[in-house]
């Protein structure tokens, strides 16, 4: 639903852009998109097939009702211009949705053996990979955790706002996506860190809108590639795996094998019984 709000709002909707921010042509992209990085993240691809552009450029932000009751405190979180710094390429104004009713986890199918210290230069890595060979307007991921419970911002647009990510296929928006940077395949241990700290993302962003992390909620399709006919409702969980919407094995076996012990966490955040 669009909501126009006058002159005030457009001004809000302006200044919320990234300055200076152009569409670049498809060519430059491929160019940039060669720089070194790109060969470590390539694994990247298996899992991100199923991700789809976010929406529509002109669609609007409609702020959703804090609901205190459930309000879980906002995690630690690296920016991305920390992570990113000067490496950041120009794109179009983030999206909004009103609300975020659910979180999408996944796992970016990189190695595992990484020295936490160095996730800064692999999260770039992933971005090159992304905007360069994928040719998307930027990550795709709203956060991304690495296994020593670091979280980072990943999507551009303000992580206290809904931005509408591209993550999972037919189901971006409403929704949040939320990476586990490794492979979680069948047999790979998953640590204790990293689900307490995407529990805590996703307590804090479902309690903004009340919601329980072990319920079921009702998400449009909007794209027949998903697991659902576009338009169609689904029930899915709250904290769902990107395989419940998309076909896919991401976010590997052992990683959804924990999402049930995630869904419980976020509702202790939560304060729920």
């Amino acid at each position: 639903m669009r909501v126009f709000r006058g002159p005030r709002r457009a001004r809000e909707r302006r200044a919320a852009r990234i300055p200076g921010a152009v569409r670049m042509p498809t060519a430059a992209r491929a160019l940039l998109g060669a720089l070194p990085g790109l060969a470590a993240v390539a694994a990247l691809f298996l899992c991100a097939n199923g991700v789809e552009r976010a929406a529509d450029a002109d669609a609007e932000a409609v702020p959703a009702a804090a609901t205190d009751r459930y309000a879980a405190p906002r995690p630690d979180i690296v920016p991305r211009s920390v992570w990113l710094g000067d490496a950041a390429r120009a794109q179009p104004a983030p999206r909004y949705d009103d609300e975020v009713v659910a979180v999408f986890v996944h796992h970016t199918d990189t190695p595992n053996g990484y020295d936490c210290a160095d996730v800064p230069a692999i999260l770039r890595g992933v971005y090159q990979g992304q905007t360069g060979a994928r040719d998307w307007d930027d990550i795709g991921y709203n956060f991304v955790v690495d296994r020593c419970g670091t979280v980072y911002e990943g999507r551009a647009g303000g992580i206290d706002r809904p931005v509408t990510g591209a993550h999972t296929q037919g189901f971006n928006h409403r929704t949040t996506g939320i990476a586990a940077l490794g492979t979680y395949t069948a047999g790979v241990p998953v640590p204790d860190e990293l689900t307490d700290a995407i529990a805590a993302v996703a307590a804090w962003k479902l309690g903004e809108t009340g919601t329980d992390p072990r319920a079921k909620v009702a998400l449009v399709s909007s794209n027949g590639l998903s697991r659902y006919a576009a338009g169609a409702t689904a029930m899915l969980p709250a904290v769902a795996g990107h395989d419940d919407g998309y076909q896919t094995s991401c976010p590997g076996a052992a990683l959804s094998a924990r999402l049930a012990d995630i869904r419980d966490t976020a509702a202790r955040l939560q304060g729920r019984a």
